[in-house]
């Protein structure tokens, strides 16, 4: 017991493990991303800081990087008590750009980006941590009982609610179903009695059941990818292009891979698309091979790990719900995408974090990052007691 209370997580402290660890996967990132925009007439004869900057995704998505830096420079200023008390600000905006961005031109059938010049913006991922924080301080209101009547229950209910209804109508299943997770695991985390599970089940079912039949009836793409997920042999040069050549691509890699610069990949020849983005994990599998995808996993369960673990040793109710909050996001998008890509998974767009190419979900990861960073640092002196 002794060694508890002078265990060096329980007490405030910058926690640097978990965010060099966090910088090690957006530095694979930039270097998986630099292998799929390789060009082998450029010759391989360069240092690797040539590669980056001639991989034109490579190198923008290392500037976010730096950028990333910043943002979590800015969210360490102020502490995360403090934050929550802005939580109707941050509310108010989310809000506020999830419906604004409704009016966009859509971009592959959904109204999901702003287009800033030549870049695009994601209100969608920053709603995602808008949700963390939240939800969490709504979910602490009650000390006693996390939930302690159907009043509170619609009330923290309606903070998932609104939101997650503008981001159906996006329509941007994967974050909703990021939402979803996020939703489930703060309530569970806070002490959700089984009878308010059985309830936001039986919501769940009478609300997706029409949907499905929708889908099902209008032959929607979403329906064709659940089908091909279910058969990937039944439209392999359509619906289920991508989960196919996603398979073979990884499994051409072996144990090793194919080396990361080797001419003639399937990676180089586009076989996968999109695969700088969602499907950054068939470029990881077939040029470093099994080898490289277990140090990426490796990179992921360290950071994992680290989130659970400093969440234990977080008393503040509010401070641990943000970190569970934040770990619950990263690991399902983890799940989810590697998934996908080996064909366990359907396919719904979501991105590997810190890997995949782009802005918006790449700093919205690390400032996730920055949220943990600040609990760990900001604890207040009730952190200093032993966990509950």
């Amino acid at each position: 017991m002794r060694d508890h209370y002078n265990n060096r997580l329980t007490k405030p402290h910058f926690d640097w493990p978990l965010l060099i660890a966090s910088y090690m996967l957006a530095l694979y990132g930039v270097l998986a991303i630099t292998i799929a925009n390789y060009n082998p007439n450029l010759g391989s004869d360069r240092s690797l800081q040539q590669l980056v900057m001639d991989a034109a995704n490579g190198r923008l998505q290392l500037i976010w990087v730096v950028v990333s830096m910043v943002v979590i420079a800015i969210i360490m200023t102020v502490k995360y008590d403090i934050i929550g008390r802005l939580w109707p600000v941050i509310y108010a905006v989310d809000i506020l750009l999830l419906g604004v961005v409704l009016t966009t031109s859509k971009i592959n059938g959904m109204a999901g980006w702003f287009q800033l010049l030549d870049r695009t913006f994601q209100p969608s991922e920053l709603a995602k941590l808008a949700l963390i924080i939240t939800l969490s301080k709504a979910l602490t209101r009650y000390k006693d009982r996390p939930i302690p009547n159907f009043r509170y229950f619609v009330y923290i209910c309606m903070h998932f609610g609104i939101p997650a209804v503008l981001i159906l109508a996006q329509p941007d299943i994967g974050t909703l179903m990021v939402f979803c997770v996020i939703f489930v695991a703060l309530l569970f985390i806070s002490g959700f009695e089984i009878k308010w599970l059985f309830l936001l089940g039986g919501l769940a079912v009478a609300a997706l059941t029409p949907v499905v039949f929708y889908l099902a009836s209008t032959n929607n793409f979403r329906w064709l990818r659940l089908v091909a997920f279910m058969n990937p042999e039944s439209d392999p040069t359509g619906s289920s292009y991508q989960i196919i050549n996603s398979k073979v691509t990884i499994g051409s890699g072996g144990l090793t891979g194919k080396g990361a610069l080797a001419e003639g990949t399937l990676t180089h020849l586009n076989y996968v698309p999109e695969n700088h983005t969602d499907f950054i994990f068939s470029v990881v599998g077939e040029t470093l091979g099994f080898a490289g995808a277990m140090v990426l996993l490796a990179l992921y369960a360290f950071v994992i790990y680290r989130m659970l673990l400093l969440s234990y040793h977080t008393s503040d109710r509010f401070g641990r719900l943000i970190i569970i909050g934040v770990m619950a996001m990263l690991v399902f998008h983890v799940y989810e995408n590697i998934g996908m890509c080996i064909g366990v998974m359907p396919i719904t767009g979501i991105p590997l974090p810190f890997i995949s190419y782009g802005g918006t979900n790449l700093v919205t990861n690390m400032a996730g990052i920055g949220l943990v960073l600040n609990v760990t640092k900001y604890k207040s002196s009730v952190d200093l007691q032993a966990p509950e």
